[in-house]
């Protein structure tokens, strides 16, 4: 945001640095009038010949029966008390290694968490200058590695207050009342760092374990028959003080951030006892509680789960949605992630990059990062201290469908299988200019003995009649070239046959492309079932399929030479990467090939697989 665009809020110290300063200096009036008193102490003592420390004699026979009864006092108050005390971990600001610029490839996010962060700091003037309520309570949702605990560190960094993070589960407890006890703990630690620092941050993260929605929860707690006899000792079978109980205290304890301290308790307590002697106008005024200067952060990937009570104004203010970065968000990623991991030149190359963000549509930034971390493990295995492309590439498959296997096929099952690859390849460059082809393999891996990965070459958010038409099409190709290089088909082709299957039934039975209106996904469920149990729909989408399977079957017969180019090199080099696949398929397309001549009648079909 430009100086000159900046909102007044932000202008002049923040109130978060103003209090802190305020409460430092009264930390250190208060030490150095412990030290002068100790001093004084000293000095006193040497004048009038008493000890500074005046220790009394003790029977050591006596003082060691009383140091035993204390310790085991003191173990059993320490069981009842630990059970109660809060589980979080307190990070200095200094601690936290992330900040905002290290949030990167959310950009929506960052931008209303730095609003919120600005809020935070200008709390006083926002509520005593604007009248506005200041934010308390932001709730982080979206799946799992999109960045929500980091987003929250690096709020607490840039805020430069005090960070206590606590994992919901670690709230709960066999000990009935503990969690309540346990929330209360975390809390009340949360306003004293607040007041202690000028300001804290809290985060809670899952928080669904413990603030589930309350409709239709166990009204009472089974106790087994060994809890009966420990007093206070619950069966795990549910949450120690059921569901409602944990969400009430929650509920409670997010509305009061502002609570009196305990020497403010003592101060109203003594002056209303003497407001019940005084007249009315002479009554005394009790103090205020002070607002706490605290931010209450939660994640969770479960929100629709939480108990609506938690979701209103005054408690959670703002729910902020972390999805998985788009595609200028992958690319900002990958730069981020690559300025910190050596890698060769070519990774330098904007097209490179540009291939990597497209190709890790619907990644999460935690999974991007991982991705280039076992591409540096694959460069280190090949002998190499910086990473390819291949590498990245190599990596993004095993991420995708497992390690590779070597290659033990015999004669004819290794020929079927790159012929039948080969086939969709061949399908998808002539039928889909708009998708790129990025991996084409024969390696095992996991069930599949090969696979064609292959994507849009934008990101793209619909697909018209023709790319879902496409898609069919491509899925068909393997099944296809089997059957015209070997005069029958294997059960390679099943799953794609499923996947033609489920791409022909969302054409039929939900977008409307098939002639029909009618959308089973109206009625819930799975739809392709839906289709395939309706007669009408069925037959339309058996239509679509042998109308994909006859064009296919004319593209590859007049495309034959394509088909064998490509067999031949996965038969030499078993994998195909990115440009490798269309360099093949293009010095193919300008050989030129005699006419297509019809397999045998007889020619005997390879090995069966699975895919």
């Amino acid at each position: 945001m430009p100086d000159d665009l900046a909102s007044p809020i932000r202008q002049g110290a923040h109130d978060i640095a103003l209090e802190r300063e305020r409460v430092r200096r009264r930390r250190v009036y208060r030490a150095a009038a412990v030290v002068i008193a100790l001093e004084a102490w000293v000095v006193l003592a040497a004048v009038q010949g008493w000890r500074v420390l005046p220790v009394p004699h003790v029977d050591p026979f006596l003082l060691t029966i009383v140091l035993f009864f204390g310790l085991m006092l003191l173990l059993v108050a320490g069981t009842q008390l630990g059970s109660g005390r809060s589980p979080h971990v307190v990070y200095r600001p200094e601690q936290v290694d992330v900040g905002l610029d290290d949030v990167v490839g959310i950009d929506p996010v960052k931008e209303d968490v730095r609003r919120s962060i600005d809020l935070f700091q200008t709390h006083r003037r926002f509520a005593d200058q604007m009248g506005g309520t200041p934010r308390r309570g932001l709730l982080f949702e979206g799946l799992p590695g999109t960045g929500k605990t980091m987003t929250a560190k690096a709020m607490a960094a840039e805020a430069g207050v005090p960070f206590l993070f606590v994992s919901a589960t670690s709230f709960q407890s066999m000990y009935y009342g503990a969690t309540a006890k346990k929330i209360r703990a975390y809390f009340k630690a949360l306003r004293k760092a607040a007041r202690a620092e000028g300001g804290a941050i809290g985060f809670i993260e899952e928080i669904d374990a413990i603030a589930m929605r309350r409709g239709g929860m166990v009204s009472a707690a089974t106790v087994s028959p060994f809890a009966s006899r420990v007093p206070g000792l619950v069966t795990n079978a549910v949450v120690s003080e059921g569901t409602g109980g944990v969400v009430n205290e929650l509920l409670v304890q997010m509305q009061s951030f502002d609570e009196p301290t305990g020497g403010d308790k003592l101060y109203n307590r003594v002056v209303s006892r003497m407001n019940l002697l005084l007249p009315a106008h002479r009554q005394i005024r009790q103090r205020r509680p002070g607002r706490a200067p605290i931010l209450l952060i939660a994640a969770t990937n479960r929100a629709d789960q939480l108990d609506p009570a938690l979701l209103r104004p005054g408690r959670f203010d703002r729910h902020l949605t972390f999805a998985t970065p788009d595609a200028l968000g992958r690319r900002e990623l990958v730069d981020h992630f690559l300025t910190r991991r050596a890698h060769d030149e070519e990774l330098d190359d904007a097209t490179a990059r540009d291939r990597i963000a497209a190709a890790t549509n619907g990644w999460t930034p935690v999974m991007i990062e991982h991705l280039l971390d076992e591409a540096l493990v694959n460069a280190l295995r090949r002998g190499a201290l910086t990473m390819s492309f291949a590498d990245i590439e190599h990596a993004r498959i095993t991420e995708m469908v497992g390690i590779g296997q070597p290659v033990r096929y015999t004669a004819a099952e290794q020929e079927l299988i790159a012929t039948h690859e080969a086939g969709h390849a061949t399908v998808a460059w002539l039928v889909a200019p708009n998708r790129t082809l990025e991996v084409l393999t024969i390696v095992r891996r996991g069930d599949a003995l090969g696979l064609l990965a292959h994507d849009d070459c934008e990101e793209v958010w619909t697909h018209s009649h023709y790319d879902l038409q496409a898609l069919v099409q491509i899925a068909m190709g393997g099944w296809v070239a089997e059957e015209l290089f070997f005069g029958q088909t294997s059960t390679g082709p099943a799953s794609d046959l499923a996947a033609a299957t489920r791409t022909a039934a969302q054409m039929v039975g939900a977008a409307g492309m098939t002639g029909s209106l009618v959308s089973f996904m109206a009625a819930g469920g799975d739809f392709v079932q839906s289709v395939l149990a309706d007669a009408s729909a069925r037959e339309q989408l058996e239509t679509v399929l042998d109308e994909a399977r006859s064009h296919v079957r004319r593209l590859l017969s007049r495309n034959r030479h394509l088909v064998e180019a490509l067999r031949d090199a996965l038969l030499e080099r078993h994998e195909l990467i990115g440009p490798e696949i269309t360099d093949v398929l293009e010095a193919a397309a300008q050989t030129p090939t005699p006419a297509p001549a019809t397999p045998p009648a007889g020619t005997p079909a390879a090995t069966l697989y699975v895919a």
